[in-house]
């Protein structure tokens, strides 16, 4: 779809719906670079859409998430599942829509605001979400140094300074091809859920209990400090920075520039994004699952921090490997996100600013953005600071939501932008009653947390 028309079903040309040509494709070097099967079953036809979806998901499970799950498991017990379901159901929808966007106006989020609004609000808009990116890695960077520590006993401050070092490793699969990204996306994911299995097993946890808690309970709402952590869980599942990556990395999929060869490619897209983003369920829930089995139910209602989890685990559970399961998913988890943190600046940046800079020079950048004050604080305040800083990473991610998700919206429910795809009359209900809920239930977090600080 160009800027001239979009052409309707009938092949009757309507309003422009963009005021630009169609830019230049962010991440040109692998843009429709993967072909797919046009005929055949519908399995095969599946596989070749198989992989963003799945770098998606990395953001729902990564090092950020972990702490409120943890809090939550061990306060609450197997309460707030219901919330990490809830979270999940929204998150499905919002990728399913960023797929949309992309697959049906060859635009990425960052290029289709670029596009829509003037160039100040343009401006705030790139300015907001390299803060968010930016918080996205300081948490990686945390993550992953907590695990180097936890595993090989190597001091935080040092594990912060060891994560430079994957800008090597993303180059590296970068010259291979998307697909070995994806691969070894979905090996990490494989190995975090894998590690989390085992988990559970040990912890035997209560399976009616564990089924009731997927049910939502009035006490959410009635206690305070339940409510806190739930805000917690919902605000900060959905990443802003995966709308921008979602809505770019589908079009690395060679499908037909044509209705059919669109509704074809947004049908397989999102299957792809909703089986990932339910194992994402699968792994949040465990986290909350394990750390009620291992915590609450001993009467450790207070851990909230991933250190502490770490080394309780083993004498609870009983267990030699417990611990050790537990730092390899969450190392899996940062060097995952890492990743797919790579992919969204380089997206934001060039759909934004309309500029191309090297992808290691664009890691490096961002990457020496978090590692900075992850060293300071590190020194100054050790362990504890880290957690705090985790914290803080997640306020940041959460303030920027709602200045992805309304635009995402916007465009998606507008006629002129995607013609016979504009979102049907329910989904538009449904989509801006979870930006409402989401906007809300933000203002709502951030406002709490200032209030601590």
């Amino acid at each position: 779809m160009d800027g001239k028309a979009v052409e309707g079903a009938g092949g009757r040309e309507k309003q422009p719906a963009w005021k630009k040509q169609s830019p230049m494709p962010s991440l040109q070097e692998v843009h429709k670079s993967i072909s797919i099967k046009k005929t055949g079953s519908f399995f095969r036809r599946l596989l070749g859409f198989i992989g963003p979806g799945y770098l998606v998901a990395v953001g729902y499970m990564d090092p950020g998430n972990w702490a409120t799950s943890i809090a939550g498991g061990s306060a609450f017990g197997y309460t707030l599942l219901s919330v990490i379901l809830i979270s999940n159901l929204m998150a499905i929808l919002l990728q399913a829509l960023a797929a949309k966007l992309g697959i049906v106006s060859g635009r990425d989020l960052a290029q289709a605001c670029r596009d829509h609004f003037s160039k100040p609000v343009s401006f705030v808009l790139w300015i907001l979400c390299e803060l968010a990116i930016a918080a996205c890695d300081l948490a990686e960077v945390i993550g992953s140094a907590i695990a180097l520590n936890l595993i090989f006993g190597i001091p935080l401050v040092f594990g912060v300074c060891i994560t430079a070092f994957d800008v090597l490793l993303i180059l590296m699969l970068q010259n291979k091809g998307f697909r070995y990204i994806e691969s070894f996306v979905i090996a990490l994911i494989a190995t975090i859920a894998v590690c989390f299995g085992i988990e559970i097993f040990l912890s035997r946890p209560e399976v009616g209990a564990v089924l009731n808690g997927f049910i939502p309970n009035g006490e959410i709402v009635t206690n305070p400090e339940m409510l806190y952590i739930a805000l917690g869980i919902l605000g900060a599942t959905v990443m802003p920075h995966n709308l921008y990556l979602h809505s770019s990395i589908v079009q690395t999929r060679n499908y037909d520039n044509t209705v059919q060869g669109k509704r074809s490619a947004l049908k397989f897209a999102t299957i792809d994004s909703t089986l990932a983003l339910m194992l994402a369920l699968f792994v949040n829930a465990a986290i909350l699952i394990l750390s009620a089995a291992a915590f609450h139910s001993t009467g450790h209602s207070e851990v909230a921090e991933i250190q502490e989890a770490y080394h309780l685990l083993d004498p609870l559970l009983g267990s030699g490997v417990a611990a050790i399961l537990f730092g390899v998913a969450l190392l899996a988890s940062g060097q995952n996100s890492t990743l797919t943190g790579t992919l969204a600046g380089q997206i934001i940046m060039e759909g934004f600013l309309n500029i191309r800079i090297k992808p290691w020079l664009r890691r490096l950048l961002t990457r020496m953005i978090a590692i900075i004050p992850a060293v300071i604080v590190t020194l100054l305040y050790g362990e504890k600071g880290t957690g705090q800083l985790l914290i803080l990473s997640q306020v940041i991610l959460s303030l920027q939501l709602s200045f992805a998700v309304i635009p995402l919206v916007m465009f998606t429910s507008d006629r002129k932008k995607m013609g016979e795809f504009v979102n049907k009359g329910w989904v538009q209900w449904l989509a801006w009653t979870v930006t409402t809920i989401i906007v809300l239930l933000n203002a709502y977090l951030l406002l709490g947390t200032l209030s601590l600080i």
